[in-house]
C-alpha cells in the first residue's frame, strides 16, 4: 500500500520554486509521532525538525540567483530499541531564476548535501542534485510549473519528474501552491489573520550511518506526511504560526552500503529490488506539529 502512495505521489525531496506573490524566506517545521512496525507491537518515538531559508539575489530584470539552505533532523530508533539514531541533512540550495519571456521562467538549482548521523563525514556522506523547472504565468491568479529533479544517494540516483500549479482566487482568501510531488499547501483565509488548510510533504533520500551499531549501514527514508492546520498571521502576515495534526507514513529502510539498486524513477526501480532489509518496515502514525513562517510580498 505504501508503494502505491509513493506511486501515485511521485515523491521527491527538493525545494520549492515559487510562482507566487510572495516568497517564504525562514521556515521552522517540527513534528512528533510515535511510530510503529508492522511485525509486531514494539514503537519507536520520532521528532523531525526542518529549517529552511532562501534568499534572491536579482541581478537584473531578468535574472535572480537563488542562494539558500536546508537543515533538518530527524531523531528515532531505528531497530525500535532503544538505541536512537540523529539521521541529518544538510543542503545549499544555489541557482538561478530566469524570464525567458512569454510569461516563461526557468529555475535551475544545484544542490549539494551532506546526509549522515554525522559521526565521521566522508564521501559516503555526500550526494549531489539538481533541478531544472520551467513556469508558465498566465495571469496574476494562476499559473503552472514542469520539471526534473536528480539525485545521487546512497542506494542509486533518482529521477523524478514534477509538475506544479499555484492558483489564487479573486477575493485572495484561497490559495493553492503545490509542486508535485514535493510539496503542496491549500490556504483558506477565514479572517485577515486566521486560516485553516492542509498540506502535503513528501521525500525519498537516504543517510550514510557512521555510528558503531550500524557502521558500513545507510538508510533509506521513503517520507509521506498530510496534515491539516490552523494558522494565525502577525505583522500582517509577515510571521505565520501553524498549528498541526496530520498522518505520517514515513518509513527508514536500513541496507549494507553497496547494496543498490541502480537508478530509480519515481518509485521504480528499472533493474528490480534484490536488496537484503536489515530492520522491520514502519508503520503508519497520527502526527503533531508546527510551523513557524517569515514571508515577504514579492
Amino acid at each position: 500500500m505504501r508503494k502505491i502512495l509513493f506511486c501515485v505521489l511521485c515523491l521527491a525531496a527538493v525545494p520549492a520554486a515559487h510562482a507566487q506573490d510572495y516568497l517564504d524566506i525562514l521556515k521552522v517545521t517540527h513534528n512528533n509521532a510515535t511510530l510503529g512496525n508492522v511485525d509486531d507491537a514494539q514503537e519507536t518515538d520520532v521528532s523531525n525538525t526542518l529549517v529552511e531559508g532562501y534568499f534572491p539575489l536579482p541581478l537584473s530584470g531578468k535574472a535572480t540567483i537563488i542562494g539558500g539552505f536546508t537543515y533538518e533532523n530527524t531523531r528515532l530508533g531505528l531497530q525500535f530499541t532503544d538505541v536512537r539514531s540523529n539521521l541529518i541533512m544538510t543542503r545549499l540550495n544555489v541557482g538561478l531564476k530566469y524570464t525567458h519571456g512569454n510569461n516563461w521562467t526557468g529555475t535551475y538549482v544545484a544542490l549539494p548535501k551532506f546526509a549522515s548521523d554525522f559521526g565521521d563525514l566522508g564521501s559516503d556522506d555526500f550526494q549531489f542534485g539538481g533541478l531544472a523547472l520551467l513556469e508558465k504565468k498566465y495571469n496574476s491568479r494562476y499559473g503552472l510549473k514542469f520539471g526534473t529533479y536528480i539525485s545521487s544517494e546512497n542506494f542509486g540516483t533518482t529521477i523524478t519528474p514534477l509538475v506544479g500549479l499555484w492558483y489564487k482566487s479573486d477575493n485572495r482568501k484561497f490559495y493553492i501552491n503545490a509542486v508535485l510531488p514535493i510539496r503542496t499547501d491549500i490556504n483558506y483565509s477565514l479572517t485577515d489573520r486566521f486560516s485553516l488548510g492542509g498540506n502535503l510533504i513528501t521525500s525519498i533520500k537516504s543517510y550514510n550511518l557512521t555510528d558503531s551499531n550500524y557502521a558500513g549501514q545507510y538508510v533509506q527514508e521513503e517520507s509521506i506526511r498530510f496534515a491539516l492546520f490552523a494558522a494565525y498571521g502577525f505583522f500582517d502576515d509577515a510571521l505565520i504560526l501553524r498549528g498541526k495534526v496530520g498522518f505520517d507514513t514515513t518509513d527508514y529502510g536500513l541496507y549494507n552500503q553497496g547494496d543498490t539498486v541502480g537508478a530509480q524513477i519515481l518509485t521504480f526501480q528499472p533493474g528490480g529490488d534484490d536488496r537484503v532489509r536489515l530492520n522491520a518496515e514502519f508503520d503508519s502514525s497520527l502526527f503533531f506539529g508546527f510551523d513557524l513562517i517569515y514571508r515577504v510580498d514579492l
